[in-house]
């Protein structure tokens, strides 16, 4: 999919597992100079020590995204960030909102759209100052339609996608793209914690995960692709979207053909009633 290789330097929080680190190893295979945050120094250890052996320019940094004063320690001590990636993010407490702990609740939140901001607003001085930029957040299940038992998870992801959309807006002029992907049902740790929770606690959700763990899971190949798709300078005419990338058929893109089109209501956050909603003449 990328014609060339991505010499750039990209912050990846969360890459030391899951998804975050299928997409860090893409990177790296391209030619991405990594510098991964996580919270667990033993699993950033392992990573580096992968990663080095097959040859990519990697750095760990282990901190807590939503600690601010640690985020921006991190992007200082990097001291340049063309790409940032923000994979991490947990699923917090699952079942009835108002069974829930609220600190439990509010952890998930901090940790997947707080995180998210603390940082964006740790990296922008710095992508600004270069006048380019890219930031990849990541999406999903609840940020597009309602997900019953998933308050947290899901409402910090559609909070992710209104500040994507909203931020594309504010930087366009600075030659920074702002993005967010879908990854759609990879299976990770939530796979396990959906399973562990039960029907009762996690309703609808269990069932579908069930239904996957005996069909097959979404293939992280396509999320790790597209993210670098969006990292590259093949992407810069895209921004300000949210895209499914088991879904949309974003390999098809061409810039002549498609931007006209991705600049209407698609791939975006939009209530249908007619005014604010414009349909798309075919």
């Amino acid at each position: 999919m990328i014609g060339s290789p991505l010499i750039k330097d990209i912050v990846i929080t969360g890459g030391s597992r899951g998804i975050g680190k299928y997409v860090a190893d893409r990177l790296g295979k391209y030619g991405a100079v990594l510098n991964i945050i996580a919270r667990t120094e033993s699993e950033l250890e392992k990573t580096r020590e992968e990663f080095v052996k097959k040859g990519y320019k990697v750095k760990v940094f282990r901190g807590d995204v939503k600690e601010l004063s640690r985020v921006k320690e991190i992007i200082s001590l990097i001291g340049r960030v063309d790409v940032l990636v923000n994979c991490a993010g947990i699923q917090g407490e699952i079942g009835p909102f108002y069974c829930l702990n609220y600190k439990s609740w509010r952890e998930a939140f901090d940790i997947n759209f707080f995180g998210t901001v603390n940082c964006i607003s740790a990296s922008l001085p710095l992508m600004i100052k270069e006048k380019r930029g890219k930031i990849i957040n990541f999406s999903g299940g609840g940020a597009n339609y309602s997900r019953p038992n998933f308050t947290a998870y899901g409402v910090s992801k559609a909070a992710i996608v209104r500040l994507t959309e909203t931020l594309a807006d504010e930087l366009r002029d600075h030659n920074i793209q702002v993005n967010a992907v879908s990854p759609g049902i990879i299976k990770t740790r939530m796979i396990e914690e959906i399973l562990s929770a039960g029907k009762e606690r996690a309703g609808t959700d269990y069932e579908q995960v069930r239904t996957k763990s005996n069909e097959g899971f979404d293939t992280p190949d396509l999320v790790a692709e597209l993210v670098c798709y969006l990292a590259s300078e093949e992407s810069n005419w895209i921004t300000g979207k949210v895209i499914s990338a088991i879904w949309d058929p974003w390999k098809e893109w061409k810039e002549k053909e498609t931007q006209k089109q991705l600049d209407k209501d698609i791939y975006v956050l939009r209530r249908i009633d007619g005014r604010q909603y414009v349909k798309i003449d075919k």
